[in-house]
């Protein structure tokens, strides 16, 4: 059973995060993970901290010779900057105000320093290397903007390769629309020139995994459910959709399902099920939709109080970003893979990457017969 736990807060010392249950025989590459965590904070948009820090991981154990050994890997990202600030006025959006009452804190920023997207940078390191076991077995992950600000893209993808990915980091806001991105662009600046923020939509792409993902038989065994927790757990993230699903409100059930077919394989014409039935992988692409709301540290900022002294104030601008929308896109990924990864490692798990290749195959065979 693979394990992980993080911890570090935003301005300390550094992010920790622990891997446990990885097999052993796993090549990691460093430059992999670094290229990943440069793609989360290098997007238009992005607040100037994303640009100032270096988001670069250091292998503390668990990795010899470039492989993993089975015992856990721990993984550091320092941070640049390092300080500790004191603030009783909570930011309407934030975690501030009720993880203030939960702890009984009379400083926001106790809760700040943790609740802060800064963490998602360990999870994104953590997710390349979920991403490069499931690499190994044919299973690949691409991620792109859908919509900022009601400014929607084209693009709807049934499929992607290298040279998508490459198109995609054409675009400083991860858009393969390039007419669109440009207007997106010109609507973050709007933003920004306001004191304002600004959500959207990305789409999370997952092809190559095989039927039988997941299971039915108990929920919290249910990919769906596990995709939808970790994707909401995203900071910004306030909904999930799952193929066609909330076009699925308003459709009739004849419409909206798949319908089989079998020539030589197991065919279906649509997707609409987003590579998901009753909670197991279906072999389809696996279609994931982040729906994110704007930023809530704003230069125009709303109306907020004093925790101390209850008087009326407004909130309290930290230098933050102003659209998050491309990075949400590279974290989904990266948790998506994870708990893929968990859910795969429980049912072809073993001690070695050989042992978990071997039982992927016979796996496979059975499929064919």
């Amino acid at each position: 059973m693979l394990n992980y736990l993080s911890a570090g807060e935003s301005h300390g010392k550094a992010l920790i995060g622990i891997i446990e249950g990885m097999v052993a025989g796993l090549e990691i590459d460093e430059q992999e993970i670094n290229r990943e965590l440069g793609m989360r904070k290098k997007v238009y948009g992005r607040g100037k901290r994303a640009f100032f820090e270096e988001d670069k991981i250091d292998i503390l154990s668990g990795v010899i010779e470039g492989k993993t050994i089975g015992s856990p890997i721990c993984l550091q990202i320092s941070n640049k900057e390092k300080k500790f600030e004191k603030e009783t006025v909570p930011r309407p959006g934030h975690a501030d105000l009720p993880g203030a009452l939960k702890y009984d804190f009379k400083n926001i920023h106790f809760v700040a320093e943790r609740a802060s997207a800064r963490e998602t940078a360990m999870r994104v390191a953590v997710g390349s290397i979920a991403k490069q076991l499931l690499f190994e077995f044919g299973v690949d992950f691409f991620s792109h903007t859908f919509m900022i600000g009601g400014i929607r893209s084209n693009a709807k993808l049934s499929d992607f390769n290298q040279k998508t990915k490459k198109k995609r980091l054409e675009s400083e806001i991860y858009c393969l629309d390039n007419e669109t991105a440009r207007e997106m662009v010109e609507k973050i600046d709007e933003a920004e020139k306001k004191g304002d923020t600004l959500g959207g939509i990305c789409e999370v792409l997952v092809k190559g995994i095989p039927p039988g993902i997941g299971s039915y038989v108990h929920y919290k065994r249910r990919l769906d459910f596990l995709l939808g927790g970790v994707l909401m757990s995203i900071p910004s993230v306030k909904a999930v959709e799952i193929g066609e699903g909330i076009q699925s409100a308003k459709m009739f059930g004849s419409m909206f399902h798949d319908a089989l077919s079998f020539k030589e394989k197991i065919e279906r014409k649509t997707n609409n099920a987003g590579g998901i039935e009753g909670g197991v992988s279906n072999g389809e692409m696996i279609i994931l939709r982040l729906f994110i709301k704007p930023v809530p540290t704003m230069k125009n900022a709303l109306a907020s109080f004093d925790i101390v002294s209850k008087k009326k104030r407004n909130a309290p601008y930290i230098r933050s970003d102003t659209c998050v929308v491309p990075a949400v896109g590279i974290i989904g990924e990266a948790v998506s893979a994870w708990e893929i990864s968990c859910s795969f490692l429980e049912k072809f798990g073993g001690d070695t990457l050989a042992d978990v290749k071997r039982n992927f195959n016979v796996y496979k065979d059975r499929l064919k017969r």
